[in-house]
């Protein structure tokens, strides 16, 4: 299980809390999408599920164990934007050697051409580089993925492929998944559950999630 507990976080004591006394659970398996307006802080509490940013207070477990401090991270967040996720002067070769190395058949699966090994960031496409950011954070010990408008930029045939694709991989694998979109018709067709917070305050206080 993937769990929040008492979790809150801004950014500097001359800002809101983004969230306060906040507690979230995901269990292996589950599919659970996040919906809510621009700036209410879906995305920092992403940062802080996956161990980028560390919570101002509470905590972060999974399977009652805190996030481990160094090697391969079991909660994997995939950003909006891919081009921000890995570095620019890597080739795609050295990008995926980043995790473990996907597969043959994941990079089939994933339309990962062998030509793009040997390309930099800049020369991919942005569904072509989500794929490979994909492929990166499905290693074998990636038990929870973190989805942030991972696929808004792209073409509806493209997304739906690549949908498909996490979806088969979450329920062979169990892999939690969490969401967050402003695509409702997206999470009302793949989630089993939808968290949504439209209060006029952006401080989620005393939530339970």
């Amino acid at each position: 299980m993937l769990e929040a507990r008492t979790l809150a976080y801004r950014y500097g004591k001359q800002h809101s809390w983004l969230f306060d006394d906040l507690d979230l659970q995901i269990t292996a398996g589950e599919i659970v999408g996040m919906s809510a307006p621009s700036g209410r802080g879906k995305s920092t509490l992403a940062k802080v599920l996956a161990g980028y940013l560390p919570p101002a207070k509470g905590s972060v477990m999974v399977d009652g164990l805190p996030l481990p401090s160094s090697g391969h991270c079991p909660v994997q967040l995939l950003f909006q934007h891919p081009e921000l996720a890995v570095n620019p002067r890597w080739k795609v070769a050295k990008i995926l050697q980043e995790g473990e190395e996907p597969s043959a058949e994941l990079r089939q699966d994933l339309g990962i051409e062998p030509a793009w090994l040997d390309r930099y960031p800049h020369e991919l496409s942005g569904g072509e580089l989500q794929r490979v950011c994909l492929a990166r954070a499905l290693s074998s010990g990636t038990r929870y993925l973190l989805c942030d408008e991972m696929t808004s930029m792209l073409d509806a045939l493209t997304q739906a492929h690549i949908w498909r694709i996490i979806l088969n991989i979450a329920q062979s694998r169990r892999l939690g998944l969490l969401v967050i979109s402003h695509d409702t018709t997206l999470i009302a067709k793949i989630c089993s559950r939808n968290i949504s917070y439209f209060e006029d305050t952006a401080i989620m206080s005393n939530s339970r999630i």
